[in-house]
């Protein structure tokens, strides 16, 4: 008889669980459906600079649509991209001149 109970327990639990699920895939497809914004999927071997392109198109798009606070925020990650490109570039920078210093001294050294 215990173990009927806890049955029905769990019965009713996951009928809960289920319904608040269901619901939130229908909410999904319904948004999608209405041809309303579409979040576009980044995949994570997509480089820095092709990212500042990405949100600086999608800034564009939302303050041609009116969405002025959508537009600052994917300026803002632009901005953020913009950075880690540029710190990217002065350390590859500062690589090329260590291995151009280091080739040198290997030749003197040779000579």
């Amino acid at each position: 008889m215990k173990n009927f109970k806890n049955f029905r327990r769990n019965k009713h639990r996951n009928n809960i669980r289920s319904f608040k699920s269901n619901a939130a895939t229908k909410f999904n497809s319904e948004f999608n459906i209405s041809g309303e914004f579409k979040r576009k999927k980044i995949s994570k071997n997509i480089n820095a600079s092709k990212l500042i392109e990405k949100y600086t198109e999608l800034a564009k798009e939302a303050l041609s649509n009116g969405d002025k606070i959508l537009s600052e925020n994917y300026y803002q990650h632009a901005d953020h991209f913009t950075r880690i490109y540029e710190k990217q570039n002065e350390v590859n920078s500062e690589k090329i001149v260590e291995n151009h210093t280091e080739t040198n001294l290997t030749e003197k050294k040779l000579i």
